[in-house]
């Protein structure tokens, strides 16, 4: 077995340790002692992979679900990424409520928020290449921020009140948003490259 393989199962076990945990108490209240005995490791192996605890939620959370969604066409698929992520939110919901109970909203939304900027950079980049509108980077990176913003506090919503909200609605009305507002706003700010 390589190096990287066993050093994602030795992850992928941390990770799954965490959850564990997060199932009964809080996250503050979770140790590095209590996830390596788990997992019949030690604290040098802990602190090789991840900084802190935090460190391995954040992983845990791009592991299985930002990765995933970077996956997807997100011009063509909007709307199963968009179900996805719900899904993701609804499943795992005892983490997030877990984490948002310790962190609170606004460090959850920060939490949130560097991923969904990758992604949503990289969603423009492609309305761009195929609408041939660019925008200046400075509105592109306006852009990323409304629509992280949003996505952020839509899913923080969602895990914390959901009963509160459809999820097919939901997914719905972010599919109409981002499939019809995007190319528009590109569309009424850029200057149409000339081929």
């Amino acid at each position: 077995m390589t190096h990287d393989e066993n050093t994602l199962i030795t992850k992928k076990r941390l990770a799954t340790s965490l959850k564990k945990f997060m199932l009964v108490k809080s996250l503050n209240k979770i140790s590095v002692t209590e996830i390596v005995k788990d997992c019949n490791l030690n604290r040098k192996t802990f602190y090789y992979h991840f900084d802190d605890i935090y460190d391995l939620l954040k992983w845990i959370l791009e592991q299985e679900a930002v990765e995933v969604v970077k996956n997807f066409d997100l011009v063509v698929d909007y709307k199963e990424a968009i179900l996805f992520v719900i899904n993701y939110v609804e499943e795992n919901s005892h983490i997030l409520v877990c984490a948002y109970d310790t962190l609170g909203r606004e460090e959850m939304r920060k939490f949130l928020y560097q991923d969904f900027i990758s992604i949503l950079k990289s969603v423009i980049d492609t309305v761009e290449e195929e609408t041939s509108f660019y925008v200046e980077n400075e509105f592109k990176e306006f852009l990323c921020t409304l629509y992280a913003e949003s996505l952020a506090g839509i899913l923080i919503e969602w895990f914390k009140n959901p009963r509160n909200q459809d999820k097919e609605q939901i997914v719905n009305y972010l599919y109409i948003i981002f499939s019809s507002s995007l190319p528009e706003i590109l569309k009424n700010s850029s200057n149409r490259r000339i081929n």
